[in-house]
């Protein structure tokens, strides 16, 4: 990982990260992201929460490489199992088998630092963190 990844890490405490170590899989996915926020950016797609959704440049189509410290610091945006892709909304599979929601094939995360609706501040992390537009 890059030195500015990892100086974020930094922030996270010890229960965090063990509690992100110990399983990336949540009891049950969300729904689909079909929200839009105004942010500082322009409009951005969310979570069910509000809160904004982010693509990684290390992804692959349709593969996760973020994971271990990396999903504790960037969540991933799980999908229920038997989610149904919906327009530039899709599913992927992620490593350890859980689900993922994707935006053509790009998987989807949130930002440990957004605190709230509309908190852009992935944004170009080690340029490769970038906010993710409505389609």
């Amino acid at each position: 990982m890059k030195a500015n990844i990892l100086f974020a890490f930094a922030g996270l405490t010890a229960a965090t990260l063990l509690a992100g170590c110990a399983s990336d899989s949540p009891p049950t996915g969300e729904p689909a992201p079909t929200k839009t926020v105004n942010s500082a950016a322009g409009m951005v797609l969310t979570d069910q929460n509000g809160m904004t959704l982010y693509t990684y440049d290390e992804d692959d189509t349709n593969t996760s490489n973020c994971t271990g410290l990396c999903a504790v610091a960037w969540p991933p945006t799980f999908a229920a199992d038997g989610a149904a892709p919906s327009g530039h909304l899709t599913v992927i599979t992620r490593p350890n088998g859980t689900k993922q929601w994707a935006q053509d094939g790009k998987p989807l995360y949130t930002y440990y630092q957004d605190k709230k609706s509309g908190d852009i501040t992935g944004d170009h992390v080690d340029g490769t963190w970038h906010l993710v537009r409505p389609e």
